[in-house]
């Protein structure tokens, strides 16, 4: 990750033109002011002549595709300082931006269109619909619309407070001012939504930019402006960014007058796109065309820094800026749980479909054999005597009489399917993503633990792979240099004595080596690094030995070789000021450091030289040339003028590209040395690179002089054309030496991925890192051990990838059997099974992912216990993840910490983005982000449990809550010849979801905890349970609802018989079953709360006193029917007594069958309560005379896989 950029998106960046020569620049200013770090360039002027013309390429040079030619229907033309001209004929957006989804006319139908692709919505606006029909009606019209208003209401409100937020952070933005030059040839404040394209602005130092702006002139005599991404890409370090040579006027140093920039003239660029790293244009001024790129323009988003003034031309605005264009978020993901609770669904809707058709069957056959009493009976009557004649009431006959029974039916039941289940899921997850957040042990440099998806909390406590890369996730992508290889030698004392001094600051010899000392003042680098001595010495000796002036060519290869820039930081103490090297790459940094410590500081750097302070004595490089790294030659070059008049060419990159360009005719002795020590480095975690150097005569430079600047100024074929000079200047290279930098492991993560193996998650890791620096970081991580047997796949075509799949399934199943037959003979199982480990580079993958290997690579690796995945790219990422999650319905989650892990971390069910140096392009794609690899354990087996165990309670509690109360009312149809009557009152049955029994599964869904945290940590095994999907599955369902028939015929049959003789009304009846239905549910979910606190207490006793209160209420309207039957109900002892007898009798089936499970079958979270309980698994065999099975811990490998 850390070599190369990855694009944001697969799309090509452009080159840019090259450079014509550039004066001297001044230098460096500081952090704080603009101050110079040194008075050499007003001397060095004078000492050597006017450089040679420079043609610096650019990162988009090298690695971009061709340059191609823009149609004019596939252009904008923006006319400079002519917004008028620039927006006809057609009118581009202003500047304003826009991210809420709504406005005060379009919020109301685009919300309920939103809402309403939930068809539990839609199914219960049709029966509030159906319940308006008079032959329908079961409800009152208002009644049977409220409990679908409140949901809509609740999610509208949520939405509309969250559009509110967005909106006020838009006002913000828009309202803020920057320079834009006026009619009258001034610059005015103008508000940044008012910014048009082709208007001219002007920004200070520390100005954010206010859209996408052409670069035209800076305060730089040579147009280059320092450019912080950290608002776009979340990169704090500095970019560099140029205005062309041909808009550059003449300017005083007040940079007052307009002439300091050109004010008319024409740009013909691509139209917008996603790409923040490319940019295709070309513009016509003083009848000149100059082709621009991605280096020329600047972002919405970015900040000047270290810049006095850039003047810039509006391209793109408003929405039609890169940063708006990239803001669509990831795409959204759906929770195992909620997909699972999909189908239960489905299954309630086939059990209401029986029961209403049972009830309309029934109904029929009734009427049929009582259809020569209807004119009489009160409720089917179909004459009416009211009158003093005879007339009829609505009767349709049998038939439809029967389809209205079956409707009327449905609306009755409808309950069945939960609608308030969606609400309590949202405020469960919001209530258990606050906790998350508010966890210090997830916290990280002042970094929270930050939820960006809400809908897949549960799905934490359900991982069965974790795919993860490695630089900047398992290790902190802060490099540091360890050692270096020099014409041979090694020079890694280094590695012996690290750790001695690491905290020693006062240690200047192993340490750093190097100070500046200039007018009484102390320069030194930021970073400490340690050194070898020897080659300190070997540097500092007075000898002119070729191996000294090698190792000499070499330190200045890692100071000059890079595109490093050098800014001053003040400290404390004002005579001490400290050099930052501000890089796109940690290990620029990381070799800038290390050269520096040995003597070669880089104290400057412009685009047309650079200044190194070579060990006392400040020497001028004049920057000649610079292909930056690419993916495809996998190196970068400089060619620099020196003080001695030569011109040398350095060139540093992977090993397996710079072998092939090196010279090994020369010395052969130290190539092989070299690639021994490159070996030895990589053995133990180091990241390496080779460099390599040439001296051009001037016939060389001027061919490849020519030779560039033909390939820059090429219409077709560009990038390739770069491509080739590149590759043609970088030959018979002398081989000066390798480095070795070390990314730290982060803390903990060998623990971690302990902890996860033990839990029953596979970890896979893939990274783009050589296979030497994997299998050793792996090592170091504990990924691997010496134990596990190794399959390395290194194929390079598919019939070899075929053949090494088959011989890998072979071996694995052989050595399976042979763990089996062990097994069976010792009795005891896993002792004595082979942990494997597949190794696979990504050159095999390329013949594997997507044709018929597929089947055979998941063979394998499904069978091994670590797979690691090098040289890996990061579509090939997304496919590795694909091959488990598209062939099992085991859960993935993908962490990563950039830009070429963002499509695993889409692919995955669970996306995690690390917060690191890489930029926030991860953490923006992610649905969670934290700072560092080892809060995964925290996270899965804590919260990842406790949110599995808590979600998947309440969507079975809700099922059976409302299932209850349905069967309660079908008893009664029954019992009243299939008239759909209910004695439950209207406005109970709504507040029965809402009021009566709402809070108490949401207090608990949030609060409730099976295990603590030290449990939970101390055993990772218990994390199996929602990998086995114990606390929902569909066994449990089935169980569930027959618990739920039960319950409700004692809710109905001992009123029924208790009051069967007496002269009770309905309506009295009916208030005793809402209380008994409220109090028996709600003891229900009390036998299965862990941990009760004043807030458990307060829901669940709260909702029964509250449900009394509204049954009293609602019975002391006297409009409404039932007027105080509750007061006469509760004058009688056998009102209570029916109340205690429905109690014991529904739950008693319940308590057995769990005080059974608990005391003969426990479950390993059943057995680990007791732990809690009673202390320690040896201090609860002592202490406890009757001691309950421990089944799942005194033999793991059967209960926890």
């Amino acid at each position: 990750m850390a070599s190369g950029r990855p694009l944001l998106i697969p799309s090509p960046k452009t080159p840019t033109s090259p450079e014509p020569p550039p004066p001297p620049l001044p230098r460096i200013p500081s952090k704080s002011q603009n101050t110079s770090i040194s008075k050499h360039s007003s001397s060095s002027s004078s000492h050597h002549p006017p450089p040679p013309p420079r043609f610096p390429s650019r990162r988009s040079d090298s690695i971009t595709t061709s340059q191609r030619d823009i149609p004019d229907s596939e252009a904008r033309f923006v006319y400079i300082n002519d917004p008028t001209r620039s927006n006809s004929p057609t009118r581009l957006p202003t500047n304003s931006i826009s991210t809420t989804k709504y406005s005060l006319l379009t919020f109301l139908p685009r919300n309920l269109f939103e809402q309403f692709h939930r068809l539990a919505y839609i199914y219960f606006l049709v029966l509030a619909a159906m319940n308006q029909v008079p032959q329908l009606g079961v409800f009152g019209r208002e009644t049977s619309i409220l409990p679908l208003a409140f949901v809509l209401s609740v999610t509208a409100i949520k939405d509309a407070y969250e559009d509110f937020r967005r909106h006020r952070s838009d006002k913000f933005e828009n309202h803020r001012t920057c320079s834009v030059l006026s009619s009258d040839s001034q610059f005015l404040p103008t508000r940044w939504k008012d910014i048009r394209v082709g208007q001219l602005i002007k920004l200070h130092s520390n100005d954010a930019i206010p859209c996408d702006m052409l670069l035209l002139s800076t305060s730089d005599p040579t147009g280059v402006a320092y450019i912080q991404t950290v608002n776009l890409d979340g990169e704090s370090n500095l970019k560099t960014r140029y205005a062309k040579q041909e808009t550059l006027k003449t300017h005083s140093s007040s940079s007052s007058s307009t002439t300091a920039f050109p004010t008319s003239g024409l740009v013909r660029c691509e139209k917008p796109n996603r790409n923040i790293y490319g940019f295709h244009a070309n513009m016509d001024i003083d009848g000149k065309r100059v082709s621009l790129g991605p280096s020329n323009i600047v972002l919405r988003g970015c900040e000047l820094k270290n810049t006095s003034w850039a003047i810039g031309v509006a391209i793109y605005t408003g929405r039609e800026t890169k940063v708006m264009l990239n803001s669509s978020g990831a795409p959204s993901k759906r929770s195992r749980l909620e997909a699972h609770m999909n189908r239960e669904t489905i299954l309630l809707a086939v059990l209401l479909f029986l029961v209403c058709s049972i009830v309309t069957i029934l109904a029929g056959v009734w009427l049929h054999v009582h259809r020569a009493e209807l004119d009489y009976m009160p409720f089917y009557r179909k004459r009416d005597y009211s009158g003093k004649e005879v007339g009829k009431y609505n009767y349709y006959g049998i038939g439809w009489e029967v389809v209205f029974t079956f409707l009327k039916s449905v609306i009755l039941f409808q309950v069945m399917i939960p609608i308030a289940l969606y609400v309590s899921m949202e405020l469960v997850r919001l209530g258990q993503a606050f906790f998350m957040i508010q966890d210090d042990s997830m916290r990280h440099e002042k970094k929270r633990f930050q939820c960006r998806a809400l809908n897949i909390n549960e799905d934490l406590g359900m991982i069965k792979y974790v795919f993860s890369d490695k630089t900047g996730t398992l290790t902190e992508n802060k490099m540091e240099f360890r050692c270096a290889s020099v014409l041979g030698t090694d020079y890694s004392n280094t590695l012996t004595t690290q750790e001695e001094d690491d905290d020693d600051d006062d240690d200047e010899e192993n340490n750093n080596a190097y100070t500046l000392t200039e007018d009484g003042q102390i320069l030194k680098p930021r970073m400490r690094v340690k050194i070898d001595e020897e080659l300190v010495q070997l540097l500092r000796s007075g000898n002119k030995s070729e191996k000294k002036k090698r190792a000499c060519d070499f330190v200045l290869g890692l100071a000059a070789c890079n595109t490093i820039v050098p800014l001053v930081v003040e400290t404390e103490d004002p005579r001490v000021k400290l050099i930052d090297y501000q890089g796109e790459s940690p290990d620029e940094q990381a070799l800038a450091y290390a050269a520096a410590a040995y003597g070669f500081v880089l104290v400057e750097r412009t685009s047309g030289h650079i200044v190194i302070d070579v060990l006392g004595q400040r020497q001028r490089f004049d920057v000649l040339g610079l292909h930056e790294f690419d993916s495809d030659r996998k190196r970068m070059s400089v060619i620099i003028g020196c003080p001695d008049k030569t011109v040398k060419l350095f060139v540093k990159g992977a090993d397996s590209s710079m072998f092939g360009v090196i010279d090994k005719s020369r010395n052969m002795d130290v190539v092989r040395a070299t690639e021994s020590h490159l070996h030895s480095y990589s053995s133990i975690g180091l990241r390496t690179l080779v460099v390599g150097m040439r001296e051009l005569n001037s016939s060389e430079f001027e061919e490849w002089q020519s030779a560039y600047e033909k390939a820059s100024t090429a219409l077709f074929g560009r990038a390739s054309l770069l491509r080739t000079v590149a590759a043609n200047i970088e030959t018979n290279l002398q081989l000066l030496g390798a480095s070795g930098i070390e990314d730290k492991l982060q803390d903990g993560v060998p623990e971690a991925i302990e902890s996860l193996r033990q839990a029953g998650i596979k970890v896979w890791v893939l990274t783009g890192d050589k296979q030497e620096t994997a299998i050793s970081i792996g090592y170091s991580c504990k990924l691997l051990t010496s134990g596990m047997t190794q399959i390395i796949i290194n194929s390079h075509s598919k019939e070899s990838c075929r053949k090494s799949l088959l011989d890998a399934f072979t071996m694995s199943t052989k050595l399976s059997a042979m763990a089996s037959n062990a097994q069976n003979s010792v009795g005891d199982a896993g002792s004595n099974k082979v942990p494997l480990a597949l190794i696979i580079d990504g050159t095999s993958l390329v013949y594997i992912l997507e044709t018929e290997l597929e089947e055979e690579l998941f063979k394998v690796a499904t069978v091994c216990d670590v797979v690691l995945c090098c040289r890996v790219a990061p579509l090939q990422k997304a496919g590795i993840v694909a091959l488990i999650k598209n062939r099992t319905d085991d859960m993935t989650l993908a962490i990563g910490d950039g830009a070429n892990d963002v499509s695993m971390i889409q692919m995955a069910d669970v996306g995690i983005g690390i917060s690191g140096q890489e930029g926030r392009q991860a953490v923006m794609a992610s649905d969670f982000a934290m700072g560092q690899f080892r809060f995964l354990v925290p996270l899965l087996l804590v919260h990842g449990h406790w949110n599995y165990q808590r979600m998947a309670y309440m969507i079975l509690y809700n099922f059976y809550r409302n299932a209850v109360f349905v069967f309660t009312l079908f008893w009664y149809v029954l019992y009243t010849a299939f008239s759909l009557t209910t004695a439950v009152t209207e406005w109970s049955s709504v507040l029965y979801s809402v009021i009566y029994t709402a809070l108490p599964t949401i207090i608990i869904g949030i609060l409730d905890k099976d295990l603590s945290r030290k449990t939970l940590m101390k055993y990772p095994q218990l994390y199996g349970a929602g990998q086995r999907e114990e606390r929902y599955n569909l066994l449990m369902f089935i169980f569930t609802m027959l618990d739920t028939i039960w319950q409700s015929a004692a809710i109905f049959f001992i009123p029924l018989l208790a009051y069967r003789h007496s002269t009770v009304d309905i309506s009295g009846i009916g208030d005793l079953w809402t209380l008994a239905v409220v109090i028996l549910v709600n003891l229900h979910l009390g036998m299965d709360v862990f941990r009760w606190n004043w807030l458990t207490h307060v829901s669940i006793w709260g909702c029964i006193v509250a449900t009394a209160i509204c049954v009293i209420i609602i019975d002391c309207i006297p409009i409404l029917s039932g007027y105080w039957a509750i007061f006469e109900m509760m004058k009688q002892g056998l009102f209570w007594f029916c109340l205690l007898g429905i109690i014991i009798a529904a739950l008693m089936p319940r308590f057995v069958i769990k005080a059974f499970m608990e005391y003969f079958k426990p479950s390993d979270i059943q057995v680990a309560r007791e732990m809690e309980k009673y202390g320690s698994l040896n201090e609860a065999a002592a202490n406890t005379a009757r001691e309950i099975p421990m089944t799942s811990f005194a033999n793991a490998n059967q209960r926890i896989p």
